[in-house]
């Protein structure tokens, strides 16, 4: 996979966290390990992106 598509995809997955995050604080009871799994996994892609469009 090419540097570019490689930060297509994790740029649409960055998305995907942040829509799958507000969905869940939308709910009554919200389940917070899961909210702060998805955070986790959302700030590690956002560190990745950063690392591949400066590196």
């Amino acid at each position: 996979m090419s540097l570019k598509g490689r930060i297509e995809e994790l740029s649409r997955k960055h998305r995907q966290l942040d829509e799958a995050i507000a969905e869940e604080q939308k709910r009554p009871a919200a389940d917070v390990t899961y909210l702060k799994d998805l955070k986790r996994q959302k700030l590690r892609i956002k560190e990745e992106l950063g690392y591949l469009r400066t590196g």
